[in-house]
């Protein structure tokens, strides 16, 4: 370790460095001048459980435009991140105008699963490295109150059996779970003292105000019982669950006993609802029009691998980001994972080597939730107020994609 650790310092020092370059400032720079999200609600059962996939992303973006002092003419492409909704393009088209961006500002969704906030992200930032735009907003939303990613019928006969990864694409999520456990000998103590430490991450850190400054207020409404609607503001990220120790979770019956028994209700992501956005420009154009620049975006890809352990996804990615722009894990200073479940968030953590103080030091999916078309960009917006509360400065984002697939994105702190 003391090694690695000698290596990093003479990167970080040494001139025309490949971290070096990283930390370096041009003029043609993609960076991030906002980021901010909804808090995320426990869905069916929590504070936007009554509310419109169109109205969240209207709230946000209402939050947005109001937070910067950007003139909302200027953006000219807003892309989030949906899984469920396949009317979600036509909703944001909607939300943006109604939030005061004009009809000059195009919008469009995709869907790359649980990384769809991150490729949203990188889509915008690519298009401006183009100059095809030149400030963009990107993110991600979900109403899983409302959605779901589960397949309605099964696929094609002939594409079936054509093949046993693209059968294997039919596999839900909790399968895959236990195959990634059972395949690497992953043991349920583990796997709940991973989860209870997540817990225990996201309550402290929202005990001590950590997650204020990326979380803004969205006033929407709540049937109760009786059905009658009450306006409420939410402020607070819902899934926390103070307390939470290994001991409890040990107790929490398996969720997939048809197919493993590891996988339970307090070692998996919450099935949850939220909303993260981002503004993206270049540093030219950030510096003239008088913009805060909070991080610089470095770079993104994405890998595959076999669709029945999709979950371990961030294995595969990391390192090919990593050697993409010839830097270590050492070099990087925080890392966010999407917690899907344990079994992949344990392996990838041990696979990797990972420092595991370094990773989702306020928690993860599993006691934040995981709406699933918003965490890649939720993962960077925690992840940037990271790095700005504690002075550092390199960030990397990881996401597992169902279906097998992995994707990953290197960030720099400047705020």
């Amino acid at each position: 370790m003391a090694v690695e650790r000698i290596g990093s310092i003479i990167k970080h020092l040494a001139p025309g460095s490949s971290l070096n370059q990283m930390q370096s400032k041009n003029p043609d720079d993609i960076v991030i001048t906002l980021a901010v999200r909804t808090p995320l609600t426990r869905a069916r059962k929590g504070g936007f459980k009554d509310t419109s996939l169109e109205y969240m992303m209207y709230a946000l973006l209402k939050q947005v435009r109001e937070r910067t002092s950007l003139d909302p003419a200027l953006v000219e492409d807003i892309c989030f991140g949906n899984v469920s909704d396949g009317k979600a393009a036509y909703k944001l088209r909607a939300a943006s105008l109604a939030a005061g961006f004009p009809n000059t500002a195009a919008a469009s969704t995709v869907n790359r699963f649980c990384s769809s906030g991150l490729k949203a992200i990188a889509d915008i930032a690519h298009s401006i490295s183009q100059n095809s735009i030149e400030i963009g907003i990107a993110g991600g939303a979900e109403s899983m109150s409302i959605g779901g990613d589960r397949l309605e019928a099964p696929f094609d006969a002939d594409v079936l059996s054509a093949s046993q990864e693209a059968e294997d694409c039919m596999q839900p999520m909790g399968w895959t779970s236990e195959n990634v456990g059972r395949d690497f000998n992953l043991s349920r103590k583990e796997l709940d003292e991973y989860s209870a430490e997540s817990f225990q991450r996201a309550e402290s850190a929202q005990k001590a105000g950590w997650f204020d400054d990326e979380i803004v207020p969205i006033t929407t409404k709540v049937k109760g019982p009786d059905g009658e609607a009450k306006e409420v503001t939410l402020t607070q990220d819902e899934g926390i669950r103070p307390g939470t120790t290994a001991e409890g979770l040990g107790k929490i019956r398996a969720a997939f006993p048809q197919w493993g028994n590891l996988t339970t209700g307090g070692n998996a992501s919450q099935v949850t609802d939220g909303a993260s956005a981002v503004i993206l420009m270049k540093r030219s154009t950030a510096v003239k029009l008088g913009q805060p620049i909070l991080g610089k975006y470095v770079g993104s890809t994405v890998a595959g691998l076999a669709p029945r352990i999709m979950g371990i996804g961030p294995s595969v990615a990391i390192p090919k980001l990593l050697s993409i722009h010839n830097i270590s894990l050492a070099d990087v200073d925080v890392v966010e994972i999407n917690e899907a479940f344990a079994t992949m968030a344990v392996y990838c953590r041990n696979k990797l080597e990972l420092d595991w103080q370094k990773m989702n030091p306020r928690g993860g999916a599993i006691a934040l939730g995981h709406p699933l078309g918003t965490t890649g960009a939720r993962q960077v917006v925690t992840g940037l107020s990271e790095l700005r509360r504690t002075k550092k400065k390199i960030l990397l984002t990881s996401m597992c994609i169902g279906t097998g697939m992995g994707m990953a994105a290197l960030w720099v702190n400047e705020a």
